[in-house]
């Protein structure tokens, strides 16, 4: 596993790999960690053959790990650690929160967890500095006593029926005995839902246990008379002690109250996995400082804010034996593309800083990575020797392959040493390991190493199998070439064809559902008319099929038959 200081990176190849996209990925894995970089991931970003797992059966190494897709979600931002506050909760312990974790809006949460909504400091603030024109506003508490008490740390010497919330106001009693009571009444705070905060004035207690307070808080710790409190158990009035001043327990009553009509139920919620593109237009305009993120229950997994959508991707990827985003892991766009290994041509990639990009015109990835080894003065283990040669023998049909080089030929007569193994008796192995043809159904044979090109603006795919021969493929042609048709048909593909190579022969049968002005001008010997051709002598898809293909577009381009897309 990568150390915790160093950030994930996953080696990944082309979609639907084909054993050189799986073993070049392994490959640079083990060369990064054997050049002590830490956090780079083998991985794939589609299933594997028989062929692949001979491979990697046989030098004892584990499937990379499988990435559908990177497409940057709101689980790649949002803060699982989330500080909420309970429905039930007090202004006094939002603002501790708040306080404490430096944040800006709570989400409110029930029972369940589920959320109700936000509180934020500017709603809180919203209430403990209401306007000078609505009083009523200003000494208005939403609380039950015993909120009030632990809020206070205050010393009980009387409380009757504590537990219920309700709406209060509270008053200092710090005019003249004379008028107190008179703003009161005036104002329409009736008695039994009046705090009175008041020191050592004796009067004013007597008078608010007469009149029948709700609550009577005396201040500053001070002992209470004897009497008074005697007449608050017989009038049924709380009586409790602050250790506070007045004007301090006064506010420090006021954050006693309940957040429960403060709460902003106006509030979008997002899942984890949804597309950051998509989220992004959704909050962009909105006000709220903050969006929580559901599970598939209903329940609070995260939280995030505009803030987050703005920091860099963390998701970085090495792409390996190919370097055009059709064919790379969906979302590959959208993260960070740190480094390129690749032989085949340039397509269109743009990159978000400067990387390390090497091209060049071998057999096979896997001849790239080992060559790396070899600059850096590093041995591989045989294990990776080994499915390095696995990666060169299927990609270059064991040297037989016209994209072979004298490169590869070095790079795998060093690895044999390495390895131990004899690349004759490991591509026995590798190409009898069984037919992709019987051993999977028409959809997968198309689909076991297709590439999706584009030309011009032109989109069309190029799948290819290996067989020890025909056979197998003509007993399941018409099947395969329905699956062919569907498989055109759902990507909306100007034509999709399926290269056959016999490994023995080195020939090839070229299946081809597509336009028909397209087939026409396909060339080679036609054994079935506008659909399969005879192509002695073609094995590469990259330096022989596609070269041809790409010829008859422009062709088609020049004469005006096919408009420039």
């Amino acid at each position: 596993m990568p150390s915790k200081s160093a950030p994930t990176t996953y080696i990944i190849g082309h979609r639907n790999p084909d054993a050189d996209a799986i073993c070049s990925a392994i490959a640079y894995a083990g060369f990064k960690a054997a050049s002590g970089q830490e956090g780079y991931v083998a991985a794939r970003c589609g299933n594997t053959n028989e062929r692949i797992d001979t491979i990697l059966t046989r030098f004892r190494q584990p499937l990379p790990l499988f990435l559908s897709d990177v497409t940057p979600r709101v689980r790649d931002i949002m803060r699982t650690e989330v500080f909420k506050a309970q429905h039930n909760a007090t202004c006094a312990e939002c603002l501790e929160l708040i306080d404490t974790h430096d944040v800006r809006s709570l989400p409110v949460v029930d029972e369940m967890e589920r959320v109700l909504g936000f509180i934020s400091v500017f709603q809180l603030g919203g209430y403990f500095i209401p306007t000078a024109k609505d009083p009523r506003a200003m000494r208005h508490v939403f609380t039950s006593l015993n909120s009030m008490v632990r809020a206070l740390k205050a010393r009980v010497l009387n409380m009757h029926d504590g537990g219920r919330f309700e709406d209060l106001y509270v008053k200092i009693g710090a005019m003249d005995i004379r008028s107190f009571g008179k703003n009161s009444d005036a104002e329409g705070f009736p008695a039994s839902q009046t705090i009175i905060v008041v020191g050592d004035r004796w009067d004013i207690q007597q008078r608010s246990i007469q009149i029948g307070v709700r609550v009577l808080v005396i201040t500053g710790g001070l002992p209470v008379d004897p009497e008074v409190e005697e007449l608050a158990r017989e009038k049924g009035v709380s009586l409790v002690v602050s250790p506070y001043d007045s004007a301090t327990t006064a506010w420090i009553i006021r954050t006693a109250s309940r957040i429960d009509r403060m709460i902003d139920k106006n509030f979008h919620a997002f899942a984890a996995d949804e597309r950051l593109a998509e989220v992004r237009r959704k909050v962009a305009v909105s006000n709220s400082p903050a969006f929580p993120v559901l599970d598939d229950t209903g329940r609070l997994a995260g939280i995030f804010s505009k803030t987050n959508l703005l920091q860099p991707v963390q998701t970085r990827l090495i792409l390996v034996d190919h370097n055009e985003m059709s064919q790379a892991v969906p979302g590959a766009a959208e993260v960070n593309i740190v480094e390129i290994l690749d032989h085949h041509r340039l397509g269109a990639v743009n990159t978000q800083q400067p990387i390390l990009f090497l091209n060049e015109p071998v057999g096979s990835t896997c001849t790239i990575v080992a060559d790396q080894y070899r600059r850096a003065g590093l041995t591989p283990a045989p294990e990776m020797a080994g499915v390095m040669m696995g990666g060169i023998i299927s990609d270059t049909l064991n040297l037989n392959s016209p994209t072979s080089t004298e490169k590869d030929a070095v790079i795998l007569r060093w690895l044999e040493e390495v390895a131990g193994v004899k690349s004759r008796e490991l591509a026995e192995q590798i190409f009898s390991s069984g037919s992709v043809i019987l051993s999977s159904t028409p959809d997968q044979v198309i689909r076991a190493d297709y590439k999706i090109y584009q030309e011009d603006g032109v989109r069309f795919s190029v799948s290819q199998v290996e067989e020890l021969g025909f056979t197998n493929f003509r007993t399941h042609q018409e099947k395969i070439a329905e699956a062919l048709a569907r498989l055109r048909a759902s990507e909306g593909l100007y034509f999709a064809g399926l290269l056959v190579t016999d490994i023995n022969t080195q020939n090839s049968l070229f299946l081809i559902k597509g336009e028909r002005e397209f087939v026409a001008r396909v060339t080679f010997q036609a054994i079935e008319p506008g659909e399969l051709f005879d192509m002695p002598g073609v094995v590469s898809r990259k330096k022989q099929l596609l070269p041809f293909l790409t010829s008859i577009l422009r062709s088609l381009h020049a004469d005006g038959t096919l408009a420039s897309g």
